[in-house]
């Protein structure tokens, strides 16, 4: 038995059991808080900006329709998908990063990250059943959840989790699946806000090869930048060849291997399995994204909005640790059986934005 995982018995369910898992996901309170929670845009600067909950839908989408074309467990893609960045604090990256900075700067070796925090939101700090903590969800979900991104071994993992989850092994091929389906996500849809919201141009994107592919997919349809639609379109089309592409590129090696229950795949984490990109769109991915750090990433705005959420949440943690009983109740009870600077950071990793900026300003008095 797993310390963190705790699976007890329950009435008869007709659900599949990941299909369960993913029901149990969707009714928490972490879930529904990632309807305010920054993707890349500050959310509540306009109602269009994806938000984590709105990229985590759409990591679910595209990742079932891969594991239907591969012959994989969709459900356990779905959960994995919807599961994957509970963990992540407000003020997308830049607020883990600077929790990170500051657990470390007070002596805390662990620091923050947020693949295992949200190992830890479905295990230990959603709270559903009276006896234990946790969402009581099967090994194969958590497993992909913990380790659905490289690298697997984190040096501050307890020894439970070493133990217990194989991190010398690959996951599952769903959970690496969910990996894919993610930079899909993330590539086309920061694309599709960036140029709505004028932060970069489709002139500055049209000659990365990928953008190329993508335009002519589009312009076959009879649609010409000018048009409004022409955005979308290409955006749709960007999918298509990220995902066909792994498809074709996958499929041998996934057919020939999967297990027919997917928990951890029988290969080493050392050894490089054939699924992915081609070596063509790997490379033209790379060249994409490496434009988009330089051109939407960083733009002033955007690097403006990050700076203020980062100032905010270096505000909240210096606060709560030197004044307690600025938290609430529930959290000033948890700090007799956990450690006082992880109580703090649960308690800043699960504000949506708005709310910890609400906390902010009510306690410097802004």
């Amino acid at each position: 038995m797993l310390p963190f995982v705790r699976f007890h018995t329950i009435e008869k369910d007709f659900r599949d059991p990941y299909v369960r898992d993913r029901d149990r996901v969707i009714h928490s309170s972490s879930f529904r808080r990632l309807e305010y929670k920054t993707q890349v845009f500050i959310n509540h600067e306009g109602d269009y900006f994806r938000t984590r909950l709105t990229h985590s839908l759409e990591v679910a989408q595209i990742a079932r329709t891969i594991a239907k074309e591969l012959g994989l467990n969709e459900a356990l893609c779905e959960v994995i998908a919807l599961s994957h960045d509970l963990g992540h604090t407000p003020f997308g990256h830049v607020g883990g990063d600077e929790l990170d900075n500051l657990l470390k700067k007070d002596g805390f070796i662990n620091g923050f990250e947020h693949n295992f925090q949200s190992f830890r939101v479905l295990t230990k700090l959603e709270k559903r059943y009276k006896y234990y903590d946790g969402l009581n969800l099967t090994y194969a979900t958590l497993e992909g959840v913990l380790k659905h991104s490289l690298p697997y071994t984190k040096n501050f993992f307890p020894k439970e989790i070493t133990e217990n989850f194989a991190l010398d092994y690959h996951p599952s091929f769903e959970a690496i699946i969910v990996d894919y389906a993610d930079s899909i996500a993330y590539t086309s849809h920061d694309i599709d806000d960036g140029i709505k919201y004028n932060l970069i141009d489709y002139d500055t994107l049209k000659n990365e090869p990928l953008i190329i592919r993508a335009t002519n997919i589009v312009k076959k349809e009879g649609i010409e930048p000018k048009e409004q639609l022409f955005r979308h379109r290409v955006v749709a089309a960007i999918i298509r060849l990220m995902v066909e592409d792994l498809i074709d590129n996958s499929k041998d090696f996934i057919l020939k291997n999967k297990k027919e229950f997917p928990v951890c795949s029988k290969f080493n984490s050392d050894k490089k399995l054939h699924i992915g990109y081609s070596k063509e769109l790997a490379l033209e991915h790379k060249r994409l994204m490496k434009h988009l750090f330089k051109t939407l990433y960083y733009h002033p705005k955007i690097v403006r909005n990050m700076y203020s959420g980062k100032k905010c949440v270096n505000s909240l943690y210096k606060a709560y640790m030197e004044e307690e009983n600025l938290l609430p109740f529930s959290q000033k009870e948890l700090l007799q059986t956990r450690a006082k600077h992880r109580v703090i950071a649960d308690y800043i990793a699960s504000m949506t934005d708005r709310y910890a900026l609400k906390s902010y300003k009510e306690i410097y008095g802004l």
